[in-house]
């Protein structure tokens, strides 16, 4: 299992305070594990406000971007795409933070300071990389937080044709087991490439209403090195 970190100090505003058209939903706090994982189980996530100095901003959107596995869809290119990738977990967790992180791809938001801090989570057994290799190099990837049934996917890159897209396929085969029903990959925003993937937009109030019962279900094998 993964180790439990101190409990944060910090709080999380309720959810009766949200801004009803508003995603941005707290400023401030900070970025260690357990604010981390508290703000993941209550619903949030992390992103930087983009000015050096600012106070980190926490984000619970109004319209969530979700993929249960059952409705992932594959193309038939896509699956001929899935015969040239190798699919591996956890072995280059940087490198693919790092790739996601790339300055030069558009809409970066990647800092210095979530690199340490989902690295350091990573140490803890909290966050895992799903990655696509060919040939021996690393091609693509994914990274997220995975707590009982939610995987919170934070970002995800390529470097060949399809790459990202295999690792979302391969991260939904790990989660396959007999709690398969029951698991939620989390995306943050749906998007149009992504929604082609079959990611749809749930409520806020739903996506926080069903939260705890996801939370409930055990970690999936891949994810649970037993610690």
């Amino acid at each position: 299992m993964p180790v439990q970190p101190p409990p944060t100090p910090w709080s999380f505003p309720d959810r009766r305070r949200f801004d009803a058209d508003d995603d941005l939903v707290g400023v401030g706090a900070d970025l260690e594990p357990g604010t981390l994982l508290r703000a993941y189980s209550s619903g949030l996530f992390p992103m930087p406000s983009g000015a050096l100095g600012d106070p980190m901003y926490w984000f619970c959107p109004v319209q969530r971007g979700v993929l249960t596995l059952e409705g992932l869809r594959v193309s038939r290119s896509l699956r001929r795409s899935l015969r040239g990738f190798e699919i591996r977990v956890d072995t280059a967790f940087t490198d693919v933070v790092l790739a996601c992180g790339d300055p030069d791809r558009p809409h970066g938001w990647i800092d210095d300071d979530i690199v340490e801090a989902y690295s350091c989570l990573h140490d803890l057994g909290w966050a895992h990389s799903v990655e696509a290799w060919q040939d021996g190099e690393l091609v693509g990837g994914l990274y997220g937080v995975a707590i009982g049934g939610l995987f919170a996917g934070e970002s995800m890159f390529h470097r060949v044709t399809d790459a990202s897209k295999v690792a979302l396929v391969g991260l939904v085969d790990l989660l396959r087991d007999e709690h398969a029903g029951d698991r939620l990959i989390d995306v943050q925003w749906r998007t149009d490439h992504l929604g082609s993937l079959g990611i749809v937009e749930v409520p806020r109030g739903d996506y926080l209403d069903g939260l705890p019962a996801v939370l409930s279900v055990p970690l999936p094998a891949a994810f649970d090195d037993g610690r």
